[in-house]
């Protein structure tokens, strides 16, 4: 089944280009199903890019899905262009009244400031409020992820010496979750962040469970609440492209940035990206919709609570 997407949105035509099934809200006005509501608060400074991401990885669930953007009123970004972002994207008040199936919240490039300091902190705290009794199921995704579990449970952050950034294998601690429904005993996720959150702290609270963690890079994968939240401290969504770019972007500002590990093919830059993860981000993605939004979320959608 298809992904029912604003009309115009740039996505559509980036991925219909890789064969994937999408489909505009004209065409699916004609259909009398009812989608399951999924909400994206996009917090990433390159919001096209991110889009595209996760809605390639949203794609493979074979039901319906009607993708909303979310904006932050207190912040103006800098790196998309305003008209795409008034064409696509709504304000949190306008969506407060609103109940979502599904929720998924980005990174953000903030994570080397205390919470506190972000400056829209108090707004998207409201969210992650909000989101407990307005939405079935959400993604927390890398600073969301160390966001939601300080504000939710009270877990800090920590700063690592230097950046976690790669591809890293990853171990199930729980491989009877659906949410690891045919997994691969090991997996792998990229990371790339300067902080880090601690398995003692994630341990410590009887709410939070630990799922899936890594010798290299840590704790990955948190979930609360018996699925209703997952807190990701990696980017299954990224793209193969995503950490090269990233990579040649720094290097052209700093001198001390490292070659992502077990990334390129031999660890040499000069060769393209050896992909590893893409199977197991759409197994995961899809578990997801199935498993704890769509087995979960009542029919009537105003039911949520």
């Amino acid at each position: 089944m298809p992904l029912r997407l604003p009309d115009r949105l740039p996505a559509i035509d980036i991925l219909k280009r890789e064969n994937i099934f999408v489909m505009d809200d004209t065409r699916a006005h004609s259909q009398d199903i009812r989608p399951l509501r999924i909400v994206i608060l996009n917090l990433m400074p390159l919001k096209i890019t991110t889009e595209t991401d996760l809605i390639r990885l949203l794609s493979n669930t074979p039901l319906q899905l009607d993708i909303n953007f979310m904006k932050l009123k207190s912040h103006t970004p800098k790196n998309t262009p305003i008209e795409h972002m008034m064409m696509f994207y709504r304000d949190f008040d306008s969506m407060r009244n609103e109940k979502f199936d599904g929720m998924i919240i980005t990174g953000a490039p903030v994570e080397q400031l205390d919470f506190e300091k972000v400056s829209y902190w108090e707004e998207i705290t409201t969210i992650f409020e909000w989101a407990k009794t307005h939405v079935t199921s959400t993604l927390y995704i890398c600073w969301a992820a160390q966001a939601g579990l300080y504000y939710h449970y009270g877990v800090p952050k920590y700063p690592l010496d230097k950046k976690m950034f790669g591809i890293f294998p990853q171990r199930m601690l729980d491989a009877q979750l659906p949410i690891f429904r045919g997994f691969d005993d090991e997996f792998m996720m990229p990371h790339s962040r300067h902080t880090e959150l601690h398995r003692e702290d994630i341990l410590a609270n009887p709410a939070l469970s630990l799922i899936a963690e890594s010798d290299d890079s840590g704790v990955s994968i948190v979930m609360a609440r018996n699925g209703r939240e997952f807190f990701i401290t990696g980017h299954l969504e990224y793209a193969p492209n995503t950490l090269d770019n990233e990579y040649r972007r720094d290097k052209d500002i700093r001198s001390d940035v490292e070659v992502p590990r077990n990334y390129y093919h031999d660890d040499d830059p000069s060769k393209p990206p050896f992909v590893t993860w893409r199977a197991h981000a759409n197994l995961f993605y899809n578990n997801w919709v199935n498993y704890y939004v769509y087995q979960e979320t009542p029919f009537d959608i105003n039911s949520i609570s």
